[in-house]
This record gives C-alpha cells, sequence and structure tokens, in this order.
C-alpha cells in the first residue's frame, strides 16, 4: 500500500522494500510469471501507474497486503484494479486481513475481493496460484478463504511454514518499484526468524504466529546476505525480525557466521529486546563485530504500572544496561517509547521523556498507545471504556490518539505527547554513535538542515504560538495518506 507512517518513511530520509511481498513472490512456482508493485514508490501517480503497468502485464491475479491502518486505502486499490482489468482474481492478505478475515467477508468491499489469505501466505498463495491453473483444489489449501455461491468459506489455518523450506525473496527486475534508499544509501530488507514468544499485551504477533518463535537455517540467511550483497551491491540490511535476539546462543553462532563471510562495510539494523541485550554481553560484542551498526530497542515505558499492563514485566534497569552494552561496542540506539496508558496524565508524559532522555539514546520512535484489533490490551481498554476510535483504523498507525485516559481526552493526550517532545526531548542532538554512523549526512544535519528548520519553526512559534504550529502539524500529518486520484472512483 502507498500509505506510510511520518514515525518510520520520510520521502527524502527512508524507503524500505516490503519484504512480505517479495517472499511470496519468491516462492510461487516458476512456471508462473510474478511481478512486485510497492505503492509507496508510486505515491502521487498511483492511478496513472496501475493503469499504464496493468495494461502492459495483463495479470490473472492480484494479491494485496495491508495493515489494519492502511485497508482503506487497500478498498480503494482493489477496486481501482477490478476498473483496469475487469476479470482479474483478487486475494489479499496480511495482519488485518488475518485477524479481520470475518469481517472483511461481510463488509461492503468484499464484492471486489475472491480470495483472503489468513497467516502465512508463501504456501497458500504458491497452491493458490496452482489451483487457479487447476492443479489444485481451493477448498484443499489451508488458511485460504474463498466464494462458494457468493459468499466467503473459510478453510481451516495451516500449520506454521518449515522456514527451511523457503525460496529466497524476489530482489531482480521483477520488483518493478525501486529506489529504496537510507538517507542516500540503498537499503535492503531479509528475516532470519519468525515469531516471538514474549507476551505484550499491545502486539498482535501471535495472532500470526501464535506465542512461536522459528529460525531459518544459517546457510539460508548467508545465501539471503549473498543476495543482497553481491547482486543486489546493497551494505545497508534491515533485518525485520520482530525480536532478532531471543534465542541468544543461535545469535552468538550466526554473528560468528557472518563474520567468517568477512563482508566489507556490511551495516545491519536489528530490532531487539532490552532484558536480552542486557543479560548478554558476549552477544552483544559479537552481533557488533558483525556488522550491526543500530538497533532497535522496546524500551515502552518509564512506569513500573505501565509496563506491568504491557505485560513487559519491570525492564527499566534492563533498558538502562542494555544502552550502555550497545554504546559499549559502537552501536547507535534507536529506543521505542508508548505514551497514553490509562494511568497516564501530563506528569507521566513528562517523566517518560525524561527517561528517554536519562537513557541517553541516539534516536526514538515515540508512539501512542493504539488498540490494534484482536489485541489483549484492546479488549481491556474497551471494557474500561478507553478507546475513542474503536473502528477508524486509518488512524491506527501509532501517531493518533485513539484512546483516553483516566485523566486526559484524546485531543488532549495528543497535543501533550506532540508539545512535551518538543519540550523536553527537543531538537535531535547525535550523539558519537550516531555521528559514526551517519558521517557526512550527520554533518548536514546539524550544520545546514536544523538551524534552518530551527529558523522557520521559531519564526512559527513566534506567529502562531505552540498551539498554532501544533494545528498546523495535525494539519499536515492528517493529510499525509490522501490520496486524490484514487478518492475520483
Amino acid at each position: 500500500m502507498p500509505d506510510v507512517t511520518s514515525l518510520v518513511i520520510h520521502e527524502s530520509a527512508f524507503h524500505m522494500p516490503n519484504l512480505g511481498i517479495a517472499s511470496i513472490a519468491g516462492n510461487i512456482d516458476e512456471r508462473h510469471d510474478v511481478y512486485i508493485i510497492d505503492l509507496i514508490r508510486k505515491r502521487n501517480n498511483i492511478r496513472k501507474y496501475l493503469a499504464k503497468i496493468l495494461k502492459k502485464i495483463k495479470p490473472d491475479l492480484v494479491g494485496l497486503s495491508a495493515m489494519a491502518w492502511q485497508y482503506e486505502t487497500c478498498a480503494k486499490v482493489m477496486k481501482l484494479v477490478k476498473s483496469l482489468v475487469s476479470d482479474v482474481k483478487i486475494v489479499i492478505g496480511g495482519y488485518h486481513a488475518t485477524l479481520m478475515s470475518e469481517e472483511i467477508a461481510a463488509s461492503p468491499e468484499s464484492g471486489f475481493i475472491d480470495f483472503i489469505i489468513r497467516g502465512e501466505g508463501e504456501e497458500a498463495f504458491r497452491r493458490l496460484a496452482d489451483a487457479l491453473e487447476g492443479k489444485d483444489r481451493l477448498e484443499e489449501i489451508p488458511s485460504l478463504s474463498y466464494k462458494r455461491n457468493g459468499k466467503f468459506v473459510h478453510n481451516k489455518r495451516s500449520e506454521l511454514l518449515d522456514l527451511s523450506e523457503l525460496k529466497l525473496p524476489i530482489r531482480d527486475k521483477r520488483r518493478l518499484t525501486w529506489g529504496y534508499h537510507l538517507m542516500y544509501s540503498k537499503v535492503e530488507v531479509m528475516e532470519t526468524s519468525r515469531g516471538c514468544t514474549r507476551s505484550c499485551s499491545f502486539c498482535s504477533m501471535n495472532q500470526m504466529y501464535g506465542r512461536t518463535f522459528r529460525t531459518f537455517p544459517i546457510e539460508r540467511v548467508l545465501a539471503d546476505l549473498d543476495d543482497i550483497y553481491y547482486n543486489k551491491k546493497t551494505r545497508w540490511i534491515f533485518i525485520v525480525d520482530d525480536n532478532f535476539v531471543l534465542n541468544p546462543k543461535r545469535v552468538v553462532a550466526l554473528c560468528d557466521a557472518i563474520i567468517e563471510k568477512n563482508y566489507s562495510n556490511l551495516n545491519l539494523i536489528v530490532q531487539a529486546d532490552c532484558v536480552s541485550m542486557s543479560q548478554n554481553k558476549e552477544m552483544v560484542r559479537k552481533m557488533a563485530l558483525a556488522g550491526m551498526r543500530m538497533i532497535f530497542l522496546g524500551i515502552e515505558n518509564a512506569s513500573e504500572k505501565n509496563l506491568q499492563t504491557a505485560q513487559k514485566g519491570n525492564i527499566l534497569q534492563a533498558s538502562e544496561k542494555a544502552v550502555a552494552n550497545c554504546h559499549k561496542y559502537g552501536m547507535m540506539v534507536i529506543g521505542g517509547m508508548i505514551f497514553g496508558f490509562p494511568d497516564d496524565d501530563e506528569e507521566a508524559i513528562i517523566k517518560n521523556y525524561q527517561f528517554f532522555n536519562e537513557l541517553k539514546a541516539d534516536a526514538a520512535y515515540f508512539q501512542i498507545l493504539t488498540p490494534y484489533p484482536k489485541t489483549r490490551l484492546r479488549e481491556s481498554l474497551l471494557k474500561e471504556g478507553l478507546v475513542t476510535n474503536p473502528d477508524d483504523y486509518k488512524w491506527y498507525n501509532g501517531v493518533w490518539a485513539n484512546v483516553r485516559t483516566k485523566y486526559l481526552e484524546s485531543d488532549r493526550l495528543h497535543y501533550l505527547v506532540w508539545y512535551h517532545r518538543q519540550r523536553v526531548v527537543g531538537w535531535w542532538n547525535p550523539s558519537d554513535h550516531a555521528r559514526k554512523q551517519g558521517g557526512f549526512w550527520i554533518s548536514i544535519w546539524i550544520f545546514a538542515l536544523k538551524p534552518i528548520m530551527k529558523f522557520f519553526i521559531s519564526r512559527t512559534l513566534r506567529k502562531h504560538g505552540w498551539k498554532g504550529r501544533y494545528e498546523r502539524e495535525v494539519s499536515r500529518l492528517s493529510e499525509m495518506n490522501t490520496f486524490k486520484d484514487l478518492e475520483e472512483l
């Protein structure tokens, strides 16, 4: 989908390719022609681009993947595709389709949908493509939902896939959209594992995989790395594992294998939990030697009570130790923090930001608590009457307040999270670790971009005040995922 969040993707800073659709495409039988389109790269001319490319390809089957906050756009894209290729079959998948398959099957847009895949898509999609050519049977494909007499039939969910049997994702010319970058360096994505055994109440991961953790064979991981490093000539790689460090012994073995390959200028970005990173200093050292330059840590919150609500446990000391361990071995830390728990008031928001400053993390990923569909936290918040937007999922991207607290209404919560970020955290001041990783671009930020931005924002503050600046920012962000050429349908 073309929808992006300002927390993750910026037009000039960071665009990642989609690994999910690349993996599904890579596992379709070779006798089928397959292409990948990533609409993030075509945000400004979706209708024109699809009209041109679909006329050229003339597809029999189009697969669409969407998160909850992208699904409204997904429905519009489905309608557009059907108008361009009238006899095409459409299949949707991903987190939202998996969690909300019953609701989608009963929705107005279900008329544009021919199939739904729930859970992992590689095997179900492969078999679906074969079935449409008469080499398989729809009713025998686990995890597939299909129509019988105009109504959806939901086959039983499949067992979790054997990751050792999956082929490499597609990264060649069949990927029709390109230009993925981290600043002005090329970036690719890969995975070494799937799933997570943690019990975070705000996460929908267990709806996809259960509380399981599976790993790709090390030989498969190295083959994936070789494809990116040698064939795509790319040195920055984001490893999308939800928690890379769940098995520290395996991490060390994998790092040793990467070190032995002796890749030059390899830069890896991973996601990790604070407990594992705090307790396994040797693992952290090996990660640094293997080329891991940036670590995303789920720090979440400064309040022990809020951590209990999130079912994270008391990880405050672990967070401090994890950041220190990363810094000891020269790795940059991106700290993830969540605001808007039931007991949060203005003081709690300030303390959360102050805690982040004290940790000395190098960059921030701040979110507002979001009641994602089917999560345990959502059910709890609904019972307490704290969900203020239960249905309109397009705002469920972590930026917007869809909940209230016992002390703050949604609008006030959203404003205070924004306001105190400016006041307490302030402008990004790159640490030594960030400067080493960012090189030339950090200098551009310090000596050019930041002074220019500070000048214009200071002028806005003098003219409109904090409230005025906030309203202008909200207006800009609210239009970020509005696509006029799709609204014309």
